[in-house]
């Protein structure tokens, strides 16, 4: 089984990004709306969300919200912690919808996570199909020219009574970390692969979905994206009106 359909909704991946916090959300949420014009009223779809902590904020900005996501558990809580959301398990390779949002988001490097580029074409395929003509598509992937450059091969950190040992590599283009969680319970063994797509491939795939890029940003606080520096790709898009 593909490693995304069983790892995001164990409690040990609760715990091991537990620091990606409310106010980290809320700041990528209040940019997004800013930068794209955007608020109370505006239709949005969060592919890949999680447990909903960015459609939370773009629901208590009055946005209408719908995410969606892979893992039954994810979306369980999600609509328990954010009720005024719509929530919904859903595979982002398939169409969601037909020119219905007006805004479509995929945050946390939620994109190539698949063998096959095919499949993330497919993902972006699907996202330019749900955002209206016009909408905007804002894309949030890790810097890979940064993140290949300062791989740690090792390290060991303590969550909630939990010891996880992390090892990073390279395999055929794809950067792999394995997970080992130990507890009172035993020895729990994960692992994540994301394509390292090269920022201009990125960006290509993107346009080649239809979009027409507007901006390449470093995360929350827009800053022109540098190859070299930026911890984030932020790819900022818009469908075209016809």
């Amino acid at each position: 089984m593909a490693w995304y359909r069983t790892w995001f909704g164990t409690p040990y991946y609760k715990l091991l990004y537990g620091h990606r916090d409310e106010d980290d959300a809320e700041a990528w949420v209040s940019t997004i709306l800013r930068r794209c014009e955007a608020g109370p009223g505006t239709t949005v779809l969060d592919l890949a969300c999680g447990r909903g902590r960015h459609a939370r904020w773009f629901a208590k900005a009055g946005c209408d919200v719908t995410g969606i996501d892979l893992s039954a558990e994810s979306i369980a809580e999600a609509r328990h912690e954010g009720p005024s959301a719509r929530f919904a398990v859903h595979d982002i390779r398939v169409p969601f919808a037909s020119s219905a949002f007006d805004l479509v988001v995929c945050l946390f490097t939620s994109l190539g996570y698949f063998e096959d580029e095919n499949d993330d074409r497919k993902a972006l395929a699907a996202a330019f199909a749900a955002v209206r003509p016009g909408g905007r598509f804002v894309l949030d992937f890790m810097n890979s020219v940064r993140v290949l450059k300062e791989l740690v091969p090792m390290e060991c950190v303590q969550a909630g009574g939990v010891r996880f040992t992390i090892t990073r590599s390279t395999e055929d283009g794809m950067v792999v970390k394995r997970i080992l969680a130990e507890d009172d319970s035993g020895r729990h063994h994960f692992e994540e692969r994301v394509s390292a797509l090269a920022p201009e491939r990125l960006v290509q795939l993107v346009r080649e979905a239809g979009f027409v890029v507007l901006d390449r940003t470093d995360g929350p606080d827009p800053v022109p994206f540098d190859p070299e520096r930026s911890q984030r790709l932020v790819i900022w898009a818009q469908r075209p009106m016809a």
